[in-house]
């Protein structure tokens, strides 16, 4: 077996893509410059969230994202054991690499992070209340910035009122605004992200230590039975499958491309659905990372099929709703049981309160998911097409999705020229300037996409302390030393090992997924083998045997969407896809972390 992965720098990749780097900042691509430091790392790459060949703006969003996510483990609250997770993009993919923390240093960041986290741990509800005050804010801020075409004249008002300053004026400060607002929206993000992780990961240490023998998972399930946020979205897809029951109009879903409702009845039940729209179906088909994720709000035939499933369930007798009483009953006794085995007072009052903690805080580890990753990105996408429109009808662009394909740098020279050559009444430099920039680039990340980009890269490290890399990507010694094994040919060709994500023991027939777009084939008793779930495929899970996936950790949202549903899973995997093809039938197994081929 290989002791480390391919090199980024010896990695052969795709033909005639020279010139890649220009469609990403200079600091985000690996370089000569740092090579020793890059290739004696470990990068994984992200499927989960960016799992294919990322434009320019695609990988603003990952830059951003990331960087907001390192600062609070390292700057903010001063996690002891780890700093950032680092990011490149190869050949169009995304790779991180968890950092971790001088061991000579560690124990100096205790007392810093107790303080910081301390606080708050200590008003968590308070300054819960507060950042979805801020969050909302921020949306709304984003929502309200205006991209359209600069006009023929400006309005009296802007003389009559003595503004001095006017529409492209106000253009170049909409797109730094812009700019600036997405950043703070991603800062926002990992604000609370990074201390949920901490908090359970906290509580996990103190089982493993106190309960040897105790499985991941029988933690895990310890703080399962929770309502959260981003399920309220699916929860809403539920009351309008029952309302159009109700209403005598659930024949009107049969064909969800098509759904009639101009009569009272339909006219009421979509002031039903305008009702709740706002914010909970600015959900996305994918994660929302990528320009192409449809929304639920502006493409209702997604969220209309999901209904008809519902419905034929409804119709069918079945029971739709999330199995919480069980799951809470099945938690409760585990938590009983693991305490009953505590020595001490003292130990149980420890029990007791790093669980509450980890109660408290876990239900954001989910619900950040909806207000950035969707309902921010929703809106911040909707911009970002707004402005490619307008770029585009004034001539300053060949076509409305140019834009993606310029990076957010360079965009201030396109608005420069729009504004300086509008204000003179000349004609713009940017069409003739970027057509062939963009023609190669377009052409380039073509040849990207059809690539296949390596698992991981680089020395693998002996041992991993970053708390995301371990409970979102579900990335460990054990789970590395797994992949080395299975790309060698090593392991077993007919089973795979994962995270014991959900328990239960179920066969069936696989369904491979890729994309958003596929999800609709599932069929009845299905198991889904996907490289990751998304939140807004939910719906698909009361109709799933299993799930399966190819990254994902104990906290990933496939591993707590499938615990709150009761649908056994196995997560991070890394070659489920790769090995497993639909209409393969396959034995999951929730309780030991295996998939087998039978």
């Amino acid at each position: 077996m290989s002791n480390r992965f391919p090199s980024p720098f010896e990695l052969d990749g795709p033909a005639d893509v020279e010139g890649w780097e220009e469609l990403y900042t200079y600091s985000i691509t690996f370089s000569e410059h740092r090579k020793d430091y890059e290739d004696g790392r470990f990068w994984f790459w992200d499927s989960m969230h960016w799992g294919q060949a990322l434009t320019p703006w695609d990988a603003a969003f990952f830059e951003v994202a990331i960087a907001s996510l390192s600062q609070m483990n390292s700057r903010h609250y001063r996690i002891p054991p780890a700093d950032g997770v680092d990011f490149r993009i190869l050949n169009g993919y995304a790779y991180l690499s968890p950092v971790g923390v001088d061991p000579s240093k560690i124990e100096a960041r205790v007392p810093q992070f107790m303080e910081r986290a301390g606080h708050y741990f200590g008003n968590w509800d308070n300054l819960y209340e507060s950042w979805l005050g801020k969050v909302k804010e921020t949306i709304g801020q984003i929502d309200a910035i205006n991209f359209d075409p600069l006009p023929e004249m400006e309005e009296l008002s802007v003389i009559t009122e003595g503004a001095g300053v006017g529409s492209g004026y106000q253009m170049l400060g909409e797109y730094a605004k812009f700019r600036d607002l997405v950043l703070r929206a991603w800062n926002y993000h990992f604000e609370f992200l990074n201390l949920g992780y901490a908090a359970y990961l906290d509580f996990f240490g103190f089982c493993k230590e106190a309960f040897p023998s105790i499985p991941d998972l029988g933690i895990a399930k310890m703080v399962a039975g929770v309502e959260v946020d981003l399920f309220r979205p699916n929860e809403e897809l539920k009351n309008l499958a029952r309302k159009a029951i109700d209403l005598g109009i659930a024949r009107n879903f049969d064909n969800p491309n098509s759904v009639e409702l101009t009569s009272p009845e339909g006219l009421e039940w979509a002031a039903a659905w305008d009702a709740v729209k706002e914010p909970w179906f600015n959900f996305t088909s994918g994660n929302g990372f990528y320009h192409f994720d449809k929304t639920w709000i502006e493409y209702p035939e997604i969220p209309y099929a999901f209904i008809k499933d519902y419905i034929a369930k409804i119709e069918a007798g079945e029971d739709i709703s999330r199995p919480i009483e069980a799951i809470q009953t099945e938690r409760d006794r585990i938590v009983g049981e693991y305490r009953d085995l505590l020595g001490s007072d003292e130990d149980r009052e420890a029990f007791d309160g790093k669980l509450g903690l980890a109660r408290v805080v876990f239900p954001y580890v989910e619900n950040h998911n909806f207000y950035i990753e969707h309902w921010t990105m929703s809106v911040v996408w909707r911009k970002l097409k707004q402005l490619g429109a307008t770029l585009a009808k004034d001539g300053l662009l060949a076509a409305d999705d140019d834009l993606l394909f310029i990076r957010p740098d360079e965009v201030h020279s396109v608005l420069w020229d729009y504004y300086a050559n509008w204000a003179v009444n000349s004609p713009t430099a940017s069409a003739q300037h970027w057509a062939p920039i963009i023609k190669k680039r377009r052409a380039i990340h073509a040849k990207l996409s059809d690539w296949q980009p390596p698992k991981a890269l680089g020395e693998p490290p002996e041992v991993i302390t970053e708390p995301f890399t371990i409970m979102l990507w579900g990335i460990t010694s054990d789970s590395v030393a797994n992949w080395l094994k299975t790309g060698d040919g090593d392991g077993d060709s007919n089973q795979l090992s994962g995270m014991a994500a959900s328990p239960g023991l179920v066969e069936g027939v696989a369904r491979v997924v890729f994309s958003p777009e596929e999800v609709g084939d599932l069929q009845d008793g299905e198991i889904l083998v996907a490289p990751i779930t998304a939140p807004s495929w939910a719906p698909v899970f009361p109709k799933i045997q299993a799930c399966v996936t190819d990254i994902g950790g104990m906290m990933s949202h496939a591993a707590i969407v499938c615990r709150e549903y009761g649908v056994p899973a196995v997560t991070g995997t890394g070659f489920a896809t790769d090995q497993i093809a639909t209409g393969d039938r396959i034995q999951v197994d929730g309780n030991a972390g295996t998939v087998t081929k039978l």
